[in-house]
């Protein structure tokens, strides 16, 4: 199984931002339980989901702690002809208060309305620490993988810090790179997040992640990506692995 495989199935999970999530039933025992949750990545890479403490996900998690959240391309016109991942975990709550700080200041930048709920009711942040996954590029595409988790190398002050430089001092070029990726521009986007293979937009309620051309392992390089970015004519190919 080639990088390639774990590559195109990470992107997958940094294109997405919802998956459906399926836990053992404890009412319903011997049962799947699945519904749709939204998340974001920790700085391991992790999926992060934030869920109620009287959600069936948490007494079903609470008593069996192996899940799985299948991930597949939005608004695809055959389904079955794009990629979707399942991504096989065990969910772990966070319970370190330094921990769940961390997770809250990167989730509220991509769900900013989460910091309501979160607050004023009863709501844990889970992440989940995968096992393996499945990964189906498109007919015949087929493949276990079992590690595709990458560390994102500015998580924490450095990437807090560009998010709120671009979002301040940088709106024409974030307006420029909405343009360039023909995402919707009815609403002024934000970038929510930034990792070493590219970077999400948030614009109204949902997210897109758009990629560096080549991945970028120090502040400096997302720097140069991002100029490079503001002064394209087109969105850049990404350098073949």
């Amino acid at each position: 199984m080639s990088a390639e495989v774990a590559k195109n199935a990470r992107e997958l999970l940094l294109k997405e931002y919802r998956g459906v999530l399926s836990t053992h039933s404890k009412s319903m025992p011997g049962f799947p339980f699945g519904s749709v949750v939204p998340y974001c990545l920790d700085e391991q890479g992790r999926p992060l989901i934030l869920i109620s403490r009287i959600a069936q996900h948490t007494h079903n998690l609470q008593k069996d702690p192996k899940c799985s959240m299948l991930v597949g391309e939005r608004e695809a016109d055959d389904v079955q002809a794009v990629g979707r991942l399942t991504y096989l975990a065990h969910a772990q709550k966070l319970e370190d208060p330094a921990a769940i700080d961390a997770a809250a200041e990167r989730y509220y930048r991509y769900f900013p309305d989460s910091q309501n709920y979160h607050q004023a009711h009863d709501f844990d942040f889970w992440v989940l620490d995968p096992v393996r996954h499945r990964y189906i590029g498109g007919f015949g595409a087929i493949h276990w993988i079992d590690d595709l988790t990458l560390a994102n190398p500015f998580a924490g002050k450095a990437e807090i810090s560009m998010v709120e430089h671009m979002n301040s001092d940088h709106a024409k070029a974030i307006a420029h790179y909405v343009e360039l990726a023909g995402l919707p521009n009815s609403t002024p986007a934000q970038l929510a997040g930034i990792d070493s293979e590219g970077m999400h937009l948030r614009i109204g309620q949902a997210v897109y992640w758009l990629p560096f051309a080549a991945p970028c392992n120090t502040p400096t390089q997302v720097r140069e990506a991002l100029v490079s970015l503001a002064h394209a004519q087109s969105w850049p190919k990404k350098a073949q692995s």
